[in-house]
């Protein structure tokens, strides 16, 4: 008997023009930077010369950035930069486990059903005007926010039901309707996680500014500070919205509200998935909240909240569930911190921070004017690193550190430069825009002109809040 031959299947993987040219980037960035006198100290020298090789990997997308992440750290310890420890330090700080557990309560929302309830339940609800339903929109993607803390899962949960409302209304997806409602969910889902510390960037900077500036920063604390933002934020959404995208007619056809009960008839009575989940999240909202009366560490809350929704009986999650996770976004996060940590520790952040702080020191001279200035630094500095956490990452921990030394509090700097990362124009800023972006409701120019109104408009509410609100609660 002959064996059959088997074909051979190739996995043929097609980089672009600009992952192509960070591969080949990359490499003579760090073999520059490694013999460049950039510090007298050769460990602050090489240490600056591989966080440059990560951070062109991760502004080009060349490779995965947990995969970029894992080898700037790896090559920090075989290059002798750090010891172990020290080069894997981003993996024992709180802030990836963190992530974990809100990646594990959004898993345990979407499968059970309770975050698709609670979105067709309001909007099917507001009324029969396309005014009504925008606005409905908007306010369910702020609420999903604690429940989903992945812009990602929110926007494709808010989108999707979006778009199938366009079409039952007989409205194509150029329509201003369908165009409006979609690109109002995507950004809006990329904003609000920035108002809470609820998604990867918002996790992150929070554990910047504790490692950075030693400070603690409370998630109550951070939603005070900025829920007259959200509010505001979700009336300009909605006013702007319907300004930019007038609708082809204002109320909505009876085939529109039936899509949309249909849709919640179909979930039937809450299921017993749904009442744990409801639980659990409830727990974690809760304990997240009132963090200022029993001081329970956030990550600890949420990673034992997201670890009981994998335990059967009382969660919803199965093995398989787990498996399905984007730990790579744990990994890359863990990485980002590494770096950040080891540019502290060899003193390769006094470069960066020289060369970010010359033009913008002059400028800073008290809360309007660290605003504005922080704000738009970071929003343009954001051109260069497409990804929110690299972004932070390679920013945060120098801005930190030479506002401190000039004798300013490092939570407003924070909180404001790791809210600057909301204020994108491009696609390709921000995963969460990419996935809404394909459902091919609107276009670049469509973000562009969306994108630049609401920056300005969140810059404005800064140029309130910062000054006149934070220092009643406590932030100056």
């Amino acid at each position: 008997m002959h064996a059959t031959a088997q074909p051979q299947l190739q996995t043929q993987i097609r980089l672009s023009t600009q992952q192509w040219g960070g591969l080949i980037a990359a490499p003579l960035v760090l073999i520059a930077l490694w013999f460049t006198p950039t510090h007298e100290a050769p460990a602050a020298q090489h240490a600056i010369a591989i966080a440059a090789l990560m951070i062109v990997l991760w502004a080009t997308e060349a490779v995965d950035h947990a995969l970029a992440g894992f080898i700037g750290v790896f090559l920090f310890w075989a290059l002798g930069v750090s010891e172990f420890e020290r080069a894997f330090s981003g993996f024992s700080n709180e802030t990836p486990w963190f992530l974990l557990g809100a990646i594990l309560i959004s898993a345990m929302a979407n499968k059970s059903g309770m975050a698709q309830r609670i979105a067709y339940s309001i909007v099917a609800r507001v009324g029969t005007s396309y005014s009504q339903l925008l606005l409905a929109f908007i306010i369910v993607d702020f609420l999903l926010t604690f429940l989903i803390p992945s812009g990602i899962a929110r926007v494709t949960i808010l989108a999707t039901i979006a778009a199938g409302t366009v079409q039952a209304l007989g409205l194509g997806n150029r329509s201003n309707v369908g165009r409006g409602l979609l690109i109002i969910v995507t950004y809006t889902a990329e904003v609000f996680d920035k108002m809470l510390i609820a998604g990867a960037t918002s996790i992150l900077g929070r554990g910047i500014i504790e490692e950075t500036g030693q400070v603690r920063v409370l998630y109550s604390q951070w939603f005070i500070a900025y829920l007259p933002c959200s509010i505001i934020t979700i009336l300009c959404c909605w006013r702007i919205i319907l300004w930019l995208y007038p609708p082809e007619k204002e109320e909505l056809a009876s085939e529109g509200r039936q899509y949309l009960q249909t849709q919640l008839d179909r979930l039937g009575p809450w299921s017993p998935a749904e009442k744990r989940c409801a639980v659990l999240t409830g727990i974690a909202v809760v304990l997240w909240m009132t963090e200022f009366i029993h001081h329970l560490n956030p990550s600890m809350v949420g990673l034992t909240v997201g670890l009981l929704a994998l335990v059967p009986n009382v969660g919803v999650l199965g093995a398989e569930d787990l498996r399905k996770l984007n730990f790579g976004a744990i990994w890359f996060t863990a990485a980002a911190l590494s770096m950040s940590r080891i540019l502290m520790d060899t003193k390769g952040l006094e470069v960066l921070t020289g060369a970010m702080m010359n033009w913008m020191a002059p400028l800073v001279r008290g809360p309007f004017t660290s605003s504005i200035v922080l704000y738009w630094t970071a929003f343009v500095y954001h051109f260069f690193l497409a990804n929110e956490t690299a972004m932070l990452s390679t920013s945060l921990p120098a801005v930190l550190r030479y506002f401190g030394s000039q004798g300013f509090h490092p939570l407003p700097i924070g909180m404001i430069w790791t809210f600057a990362s909301a204020g994108k124009i491009f696609v390709y800023q921000s995963a969460v825009l990419i996935v809404g972006y394909s459902y091919g409701y609107f276009d670049a120019k469509d973000l562009l002109k969306v994108g630049l109104i609401l920056t300005a408009v969140e810059s404005v509410i800064l140029l309130f809040l910062v000054p006149f609100y934070w220092p009643l609660i406590g932030i100056s």
